[in-house]
């Protein structure tokens, strides 16, 4: 292993922050930069070292390869964290947009979502409930709302989806920006514990069940519309 891995496991070592499946997910992608690093001919570098000329590499060989600004915005993010334990902010501005990199828009979460209003109410079934408040919160479809597992989605900053849960089995994610958002999370970490919104009596159909049957009493037949 090479110092600048070995450092960088240091300082995730020493800094834990967010769940386990953030961490996890740091240090990919902090190892994955350093190999990068490598591969570009940075040699003997550690985790202090870091500075400008680096980072504009990583940014440099991301876009080459033709990324996803949202790909490109999540490695960054790590960049910031990494920037940020070493005492070096100053290295990337806060803003994407001065790097390139335009910022990801959710336009479709939020022209289909609708209020819950006082249907939320009506619901009696408590993981019907939570899956509803995640679909306010994320706009999110009634799949992803159904079969959703806090502790593999909550990323920190951002919810990761599944493939499995998703249209068309395209994994994506949506950024945790509210107080709203993160409320939902920490109500649907209490109720699922490391499960899903899927009862553990109940298969994804019979759940699913459940929810249409307890919407349309409420009155929230088309809650699915929400994505």
């Amino acid at each position: 292993m090479d110092d600048l891995t070995y450092t960088l496991r240091q300082l995730c070592q020493r800094n834990r922050d967010g769940s386990h499946n953030t961490q996890a997910d740091r240090m990919r992608s902090l190892s994955l930069a350093a190999r990068q690093l490598r591969e570009a001919g940075f040699r003997q570098m550690k985790a202090s070292s870091l500075k400008g000329k680096h980072v504009q590499a990583l940014l440099d060989r991301w876009q080459g390869e033709g990324l996803s600004s949202g790909t490109i915005k999540n490695r960054l993010s790590h960049l910031r964290w990494w920037v940020e334990k070493i005492g070096k902010s100053g290295i990337l501005p806060a803003d994407n947009m001065q790097l390139g990199v335009a910022e990801r828009r959710y336009v479709t979460n939020v022209s289909k979502a609708r209020e819950l209003g006082t249907g939320l109410e009506q619901i009696t079934d408590v993981h019907v409930r939570m899956s509803l408040q995640l679909q306010a919160a994320f706009g999110l479809r009634r799949e992803e709302a159904i079969k959703f597992q806090p502790s593999y989605a909550d990323r920190g900053d951002h919810i990761a989806l599944k493939g499995s849960w998703t249209k068309g089995g395209r994994e994506r994610t949506v950024p945790i920006t509210t107080r709203e958002q993160r409320d939902a999370l920490h109500a649907a970490h209490r109720l699922a514990g490391t499960g899903s919104l899927i009862p553990a009596n109940k298969t994804y159909i019979q759940q699913r069940h459940v929810y249409d049957g307890q919407c349309k009493a409420a009155g929230l037949s088309h809650m699915h519309g929400l994505r």
